[in-house]
């Protein structure tokens, strides 16, 4: 990148330096973890997405899930401390065009749960698989997550 800085010799080489140097470093870091994430990442034919970390497993619903919903206009998410069993309907999302139940995916209690949605439905439009994340559930068996897709496989899935 140093010679397209000597062509262009309108910048002074600090500007050079500046003008290639990577984003932030936070930003950088936030793809990476982006990526990271997607390696990680299983997801379910219900359209839920499972991360796990450490014996912690966060859940959401895809990308494509939410645009089939359309506009989230409520949520209404599990208590902390519960316990669930896979397949319970544990959180209640309605959108302009429908309500959908989304189901446990595992057995376990939950840990977490995303306080923002209640006020802020609409995360989960702009960013279902990031800030507009469920809860997180820490799971008595996580042998299911063996079985649900990986990136690739859900990409198959609703092609």
């Amino acid at each position: 990148s140093m010679a397209s800085c000597a062509v262009n010799a309108r910048l002074s080489p600090l500007q050079c330096c500046l003008s290639w140097r990577p984003t932030s470093s936070a930003e950088t870091e936030k793809q990476a973890r982006l990526f990271q994430g997607k390696v990680d990442m299983k997801y379910t034919e219900e359209h839920e997405w499972l991360q796990a970390e450490g014996e912690i497993i966060t859940v959401g619903i895809t990308a494509h899930a939410a645009e089939q919903l359309g506009d989230v206009v409520f949520v209404e998410l599990p208590e902390v401390d519960a316990t669930v069993a896979k397949d319970d309907e544990i959180v209640v999302i309605e959108s302009v065009k429908a309500a959908s139940d989304i189901l446990a995916p595992l057995d376990g209690e939950i840990v977490e749960v995303n306080e923002v949605l209640a006020d802020t439905p609409s995360k989960i439009n702009e960013d279902p698989e990031g800030d507009g994340w469920f809860f997180k559930i820490k799971p008595s068996d996580s042998s299911p997550m063996d079985d649900y897709m990986d990136e690739a496989a859900y990409k198959d899935f609703i092609a």
